[in-house]
């Protein structure tokens, strides 16, 4: 009876929140009844709720031992180890509980959560679901709805589950978040933007939101109050607060420093190695290096059409070659080509971090290259726990990881100058051109456009630059309007990315006396056409501090000059290093002022114009940019003295790969 009243104190003072209190008094209940159900399960829960997951487990297994029937205890069970990411064993612990009780809500919402995060997105639906219909007031199952809708790329009802929960749950900061998400994929930024507004009123220091509504603020073109916002987000970085994904915060600063502190602020808080032990990789016998490459991209992305010859030429006497490939089975002629390319493609979309990294060293792999970095689907957490003993950075993310796990990064000298190093977790592997990987068989649409085709003016000059909109500083726009105004009648060629940003990219331009017709806005069409039609266009402007990356390779391969202004990071140097490649250099240059200025005396000069043009054209094929042979050649000595480096006991350090 006196363990019966404890046990009720105890419980009470744990509702209350008074949770060490409510500790004391289990513990008290157990030292004179040490196979006390209830008081064992509550401690249980109460070490969850406070962070000590191994006790929580240890508490509630015993619990469980003593009674098997109770839903509640499985339930509980899951949860702690859903939290130590044992999902497996969490999913089998939520069944336990609802063949219990097949109508215990709760039971069915967190075996959702459990069969999300192990990338079974049509059993997690099917169990939010069911909680649902039991619950119909349940927000959190709602919530959680809307997530799996929303990583199964069905955005539009993504929005409407949210829009249900807030009902029952008005202004939920985290509902508000990722219903913003979900509007970002659509490309409705204006409704993100507001969803965002509202889920920061409710909680201004929601990790990583600010910078993400600066971002699509920047994808709108919409500029108000960016400057105030900038150096806020900045300061912000430096004091290695959560406020901004490395990502889109190369795009909004050229300074690498602040670009570093990002990153590290990033994998810190998401995908921190605990020890910082080297793993024991068992090694077999085998006579290849087996190359392991990491991507969310093996479809018809950016990446994909940049790197898709180098696989095709690897030398596969010296090469086993292998794809994990985390990102959507598209089926289109890239992913096809993909798994033609590679003598392993293993798709790992649904598969949980812990099953890739078993996969991956049961495998082998020598060297794990990972492509896609911070980008859209990326994985760190592969590498966090690792794959392999060697881990590179290469070619999906223009800058530095922030973490010591990875080992090298592939650049070179033009991208990351000796003083910059220390801006880089990583040591740097030189490649003797460019680092871009680039594919020969492009193809360039034979279809003949005409300028008309586009209202383009027929014979006035053409600036254009196909990047992504958020891309667009007021500072490089500036400079935009400033060619337009001394070259009159000239167009600036641009992506449309929304009508929003049309809007907003007119006005700027009508506030800076340019006539808005002057802009003419491109839509999107298939990559070869999109190709052919760079052929209208007399000169690529390309933007800072985030360069034109795929672009640049887009406009030099359809035979159309780039010009470029250097920055310090990574991203902002990247067309600078394609046109050195391409030997171009009098096509970068290191100033702002300077840009302008050569922009203008080409615009002047027709001829100098078709000099260029009749260069890139003879360079196109003959020097080393678009050579995939070669740089196949030159990544293939990198990973074979990386290789040796380490097979030899020796650190990781900073290499250059001979021409």
């Amino acid at each position: 009876m006196q363990s019966h009243l404890k046990f009720q104190q105890a419980l009470a003072l744990h509702q209350q929140g008074q949770l060490g209190e409510a500790k004391a008094l289990y513990e008290s209940v157990l030292k004179k009844q040490s196979r006390h159900f209830d008081a064992l399960h509550m401690l249980g829960v109460l070490a969850y709720q406070s962070g000590n997951l191994d006790r929580a487990a240890i508490l509630i297994s015993k619990a469980i031992a003593i009674d098997p029937g109770a839903p509640t205890a499985h339930n509980n069970y899951g949860n702690v180890l859903q939290d130590q990411r044992r999902l497996d064993a969490a999913l089998v612990s939520y069944n336990k509980a609802l063949a219990l009780d097949p109508v215990y809500a709760e039971a069915h919402n967190n075996r959702g959560d459990c069969l999300q995060a192990l990338g079974r997105w049509d059993a997690a639906l099917a169990s939010y679901d069911r909680a649902i219909a039991l619950a119909p007031r349940n927000a959190a199952a709602l919530y959680n709805r809307g997530n799996a809708l929303k990583a199964m790329g069905r955005f539009d009802e993504a929005i409407a589950s949210y829009d249900l929960a807030l009902v029952i749950v008005a202004n939920d900061p985290d509902t508000l978040q990722n219903r913003g998400h979900a509007f970002a994929e659509i490309k409705r930024y204006d409704l993100a933007v507001q969803s965002y507004d509202l889920a920061l009123e409710q909680k201004p220091d929601i990790a990583y939101l600010s910078g993400t509504r600066l971002n699509l603020k920047m994808h709108m073109c919409d500029w108000s109050g960016l400057t105030q916002a900038l150096t806020a987000l900045q300061a912000d970085v430096l004091a290695n607060k959560k406020v901004c994904p490395p990502f889109p915060f190369l795009a909004l600063t050229a300074d690498p420093a602040l670009q570093r502190h990002a990153a590290s602020v990033w994998m810190q808080d998401k995908y921190f190695r605990q020890s910082t032990a080297r793993t024991k990789f068992k090694r077999g016998r085998h006579t290849r290096l087996r190359i392991g490459y990491f991507s969310a991209d093996f479809w018809n992305h950016p990446v994909a059409q940049l790197i898709a010859g180098v696989f095709e030429s690897h030398d596969r006497t010296r090469f086993e070659i292998y794809a994990f490939s985390s990102g959507p089975n598209t089926q289109d002629s890239m992913r096809v080509r993909m798994e033609q390319a590679f003598e392993h493609f293993v798709d790992v979309q649904a598969k949980s971090d812990a099953d890739v990294i078993e996969l991956a060293r049961k495998s082998e792999i020598d060297i794990a290259v990972d492509l896609s970095g911070l980008t859209k689907g990326c994985r760190p957490g592969l590498f966090a726990t690792g794959v392999a003993p060697i881990q590179i950075n290469y070619l999906g993310y223009p800058g530095t990881m922030g973490a010591d796990y990875f080992d090298y990064i592939m650049a070179d000298r033009t991208l990351i100058p000796q003083e910059n190093r220390q801006f880089y977790c990583e040591k740097v592997i030189y490649l003797p051109h460019s680092y871009q990987a680039n594919d020969r068989k492009r193809h360039i649409s034979e279809k003949i456009f005409t300028r008309q085709d586009f209202g383009l003016p027929e014979a006035e000059m053409v600036f254009c630059c196909f990047n992504n909109n958020y891309k667009i500083l007021p500072e490089t726009f500036d400079r935009w309007m400033n060619i337009l105004q001394a070259v009159p009648r000239s167009v600036l060629w641009l992506l449309q990315s929304s009508p929003t940003t049309v809007t907003h990219l007119r006005e700027q331009a009508q506030l800076r006396g340019i006539e808005p017709d002057r802009l003419v806005f491109a839509r999107h069409m298939p990559l070869d056409e999109h190709l052919a039609r760079h052929a209208l266009a007399d000169l690529f402007l390309d933007t800072l501090p985030y360069n034109a990356h795929t672009t640049a390779s887009d406009a030099l391969w359809a035979g159309l000059p780039v010009l470029t202004c250097m920055g310090a990071s990574f991203a902002s140097r990247v067309a600078a290093s394609l046109l050195h490649a391409i030997e171009l250099p009098e096509l970068v240059t290191e100033h702002p002022d300077d840009f302008e200025t050569r922009a203008i005396e080409l615009a002047r000069s027709p001829e100098a114009l078709r000099v260029l043009r009749k260069r890139l054209k003879e360079n196109r094929l003959k020097t080393a940019l678009f050579d995939t042979v070669l740089i196949t050649h030159h990544i293939e000595a990198a990973y074979e003295q990386v290789h040796a480096r380490q097979t030899g006991g020796l650190p990781a350090d900073h290499l250059y790969i001979q021409a």
